[in-house]
Order: C-alpha cells, then structure tokens, then sequence
C-alpha cells in the first residue's frame, strides 16, 4: 500500500475561518476528512500534517523520505513564494511531490505568481480548492516511478 504525506504550511490549519471569498468556508478539519476518504477510496495510506513553521516542514519532508513515503501533496502556503530552503528539502529527497493551492496564485497579488517550490515538484494545482488535494493523491497513487 503507497503511503502519502499531505503537508500543509502556515495557516491553512484557519482554512474556513480566513479570508472565505478566497479559500471557502469549508474548515480544515473538513479538507482532512476530503482527504482521508480520497485516500481510502485509492487504498493508499495518508498522514496529514500542518505547521506554521518551515523547519518543521523540512523536517517533514526529510522524515518522509526517512520513513520510506512514496509521495508527498504539499500545499506550502506563503512559503511557497519565499522558501529557497523549503524548495531544496523537496529537491533533497527522492520523493514526488505536488506542489497544491486551493487558490489560484496566478490570478491573485503579483509576488503570488512565483513558486520557488514548483521547480522542486513533479507538478502544480492551482485554484481548484480542496478537489486539488484529491486529484495530487489520484496522480501520486498512480504514479510507478520516482
């Protein structure tokens, strides 16, 4: 069974509280539980985690590789367009990633239009809310090789 690690950075954790005509009303807690029946539904093993901070976050992706995951959803929130560090950690382990906002950062504030993550990634979903974690668990579940 493919095991998964959804990662999810600074305050995605107030999805549902914050900025509604941007991120919905939906809570986090429902995101999570979109996500655990996505998983279920393609027999692939999930464990979620948020943190509003960026070593913790590098931490997780290398305990990731560590513990032998073989992909990783990663919505970096802010630090998406700020984190050299963050884009080296994904780039430093043999692991797919894809690279997930539920906004769409190229319709939003100009310095949004930039992942310095997404070169790290196999792939991109912008904009399409919490549908984008699912298909990012359908592609990696999938996905044959590294």
């Amino acid at each position: 069974m493919k095991k998964i690690l959804v990662l999810n950075g600074p305050n995605i954790n107030l999805t549902g509280l914050r900025e509604k005509e941007v991120y919905g009303s939906r809570s986090y807690e429902a995101l999570l539980e979109e996500i655990r029946s996505e998983a279920e539904r393609l027999g692939v093993t999930v464990k979620c985690l948020q943190s509003n901070h960026e070593g913790v976050l590098i931490d997780a992706i290398q305990k990731a590789w560590m513990d032998g995951m073989d992909g990783i959803v990663f919505n970096p929130g802010g630090y998406t367009h700020t984190s050299v560090a963050l884009h080296d950690a994904i780039a430093s382990v043999p692991i797919p990633t894809i690279e997930v906002h539920m906004s769409n950062i190229q319709a939003r504030e100009s310095f949004r239009h930039v992942s310095l993550t997404a070169p790290a990634c196999v792939g991109q979903i912008t904009g399409l809310g919490f549908l984008g974690y699912r298909l990012a668990l359908q592609a990696l579940a999938e996905r044959t090789e590294h």
